[in-house]
């Protein structure tokens, strides 16, 4: 492509409301643009690149067997009603009527549609297993846009769904996908981590993310030498040994503390440490109380709280509740004689361990220090209730301390198991001619994210740095001037390497310093540049983006340097 055919409206001036380097750099390249809060047009530069990526990976879902379809962005509200989800998906869900007042849902995801389509159409276990996907736009309304294409009301992605007779086959299954998407960010030129992770809104029994390791993450991560890795949400904590002996235990004192009522205000009043003390907090899930206790250095986890209770809605109980179960305001709660008021009590490993401990006394203006976990209070079950932290050690191999660092999810890979094909009765065949319901698998990964994660990790004060396999040109000629012997020559360079790569000639009437500034904004990996100087000793000038210093090469090796 000739620059003066091309459409590549760069800008020089970083966008005021840009938030993320990835967005600044893909609105000054003029690979996007905004059109409203969370919606961008994808312009032709930035289009050459989203196909770039959709095309790896759809040769890796290939390879595994995956066939392609299109499913229907608009879906009937009754699918989702069967599953529950119309509910439960909440107001991030774009929910619309057509003329007939039939209720609609724009997609955000598609296991509802892809699992209709099996109970429909596989009858047999001999169709098993089956994986279909898609590449299509996704809608979700979220609350407040941010990072450019990486958090936008309308995305693409690819989502797939495998299908089933056997635990045992789901699982090889899940493995080899996970392997494809480790495949794929290889591909893109990723630093990468695969991590475990919550299921959140998708369900199933486990999950993982693909994390490309940015310092502009949006997510905290944790990983170990080991090989472990997960997110801040799913981190198991270690169960250290107790510490505890007999004799250690004082009396229970209950000691006034006038209008303090969080751990660091209470610390400071009583000189006790945090790690003393017991956070008391009263939760709802599903509507029945729970009171949660963890170390007063921590916090609870509210996702491993919510998959403890298996429960659909898990949320704080306000101030009328908790002074009703308790008799004393927020932050004045403990467990000491709770369990008389028949609330189920959880408490984290962490608290196990604490001696003497420090917590609210049921009381208003009232904490009770020396309380013991078996003499004052018994909680229902002791289990990892807290958010990994700094300076804990590995769950896995307990020798190491945990790195954390900061990742771009790009992809999440999930094991469904039956949750879908039961709400919706979906099932086969099995070899003995019994139904049994299909063993599913779902695997999402993000299109435009990656483009933009990509943009993230590789790049300069210049501006983008593209991987040979993103890149929306690998090459770029910029002639000096393009005219006479130059332009000449420029041309038929062009059309040599135009019949092997992607290949764009910077024909404009501008100085060559504008094209270089250009060219490095692009992130185009190499960079060839032709003058009369050059051409005289029968040479040109290559720079690989990645180097500062250029190199003189002959023109009759060129072809063979490029490839």
């Amino acid at each position: 492509m000739k620059y003066t055919q091309a459409f590549i409206p760069t800008v020089k001036e970083t966008p005021s409301d840009a938030d993320t380097i990835s967005q600044k750099l893909m609105l000054r390249a003029g690979f996007i643009r905004k059109l409203s809060s969370g919606v961008y047009v994808w312009l032709p530069l930035g289009l050459r690149i989203l196909k770039k990526v959709e095309q790896i990976i759809r040769e890796e879902m290939n390879r595994i067997g995956g066939q392609e379809l299109l499913m229907p962005a608009i879906i009937p509200k009754e699918l989702w009603e069967e599953t529950g989800r119309w509910e439960l998906y909440g107001e991030e869900l774009y929910r619309i009527k057509d003329r007939s007042e039939r209720e609609f849902c724009l997609g955000p995801t598609h296991e509802e549609v892809i699992t209709d389509i099996a109970r429909k159409e596989v009858r047999s276990y001999k169709q098993l297993p089956l994986m279909l996907y898609q590449f299509q736009t996704k809608f979700r309304d979220e609350i407040r846009p941010r990072f450019g294409v990486m958090r936008a009301k309308e995305f693409y992605m690819k989502d797939a769904y495998s299908f089933h007779a056997t635990e045992e086959d789901a699982g090889d299954y899940y493995k080899k996908v996970f392997d494809a998407y480790s495949n794929i960010c290889v591909r893109c030129g990723f630093k990468f981590c695969p991590v475990e992770a919550t299921t959140g809104t998708i369900g199933g029994t486990f999950s993982h993310e693909f994390m490309v390791i940015a310092d502009t993450g949006e997510e905290e991560i944790v990983s170990c030498d080991c090989g472990y890795g997960a997110n801040v949400e799913k981190a198991e904590c270690l169960r250290t040994e107790g510490r505890r002996t007999i004799g250690e235990t004082k009396t229970i004192e209950e000691v006034n503390t006038p209008n303090l009522k969080t751990v660091e205000e209470v610390s400071k009043f009583l000189n006790e440490k945090p790690e003393k003390f017991i956070k008391t907090l009263i939760y709802l899930a599903d509507e029945k109380p729970v009171m949660v206790l963890v170390r007063g250095d921590s916090e609870i986890n509210e996702e491993k709280l919510k998959g403890f209770l298996k429960c659909n809605q898990l949320t704080l109980a306000n101030a009328i509740t908790v002074e009703k179960l308790t008799g004393a305001p927020v932050g004045f709660a403990g467990p000491v004689k709770l369990n008389d008021n028949n609330i189920e009590i959880y408490a984290d490993f962490s608290v196990e361990n604490i001696v003497n401990g420090i917590s609210g006394a049921n009381k208003k203006d009232y904490h009770l220090k020396n309380i013991n976990i078996g003499r004052d209070y018994k909680p229902s079950e002791i289990l990892d209730l807290r958010n990994i932290k700094s300076g804990d050690m590995c769950p896995k191999c307990e020798e190491s301390h945990l790195k954390f660092s900061r990742g771009i999810e790009v992809g999440h890979t999930f094991k469904l198991g039956t949750k879908y094909s039961k709400s919706m009765n979906a099932t086969f065949l099995d070899e003995k001619g019994i139904k049994n319901h299909f063993i599913m698998g779902c695997y999402g990964i993000g299109v435009s994210r990656i483009v933009a994660a990509a943009i993230e990790q590789s790049h300069d004060e210049n501006g983008i740095i593209w991987n040979e396999s993103l890149a929306p040109y690998k090459v770029v000629i910029i002639p000096i001037s393009y005219d006479g012997k130059i332009k000449e020559v420029s041309d038929d360079i062009y059309k040599q390497l135009s019949e092997k790569t992607d290949v764009l000639l910077d024909d404009r009437n501008e100085r060559a310093g504008v094209k270089f500034k250009d060219a490095d904004l692009l992130g185009i990996p190499i960079r060839i540049t032709i003058s009369d100087k050059t051409i005289a000793e029968n040479k040109i000038e290559i720079k690989y983006r990645t180097e500062k210093t250029p190199k003189l090469v002959d023109i009759g090796n060129l072809l063979d340097i490029i490839k």
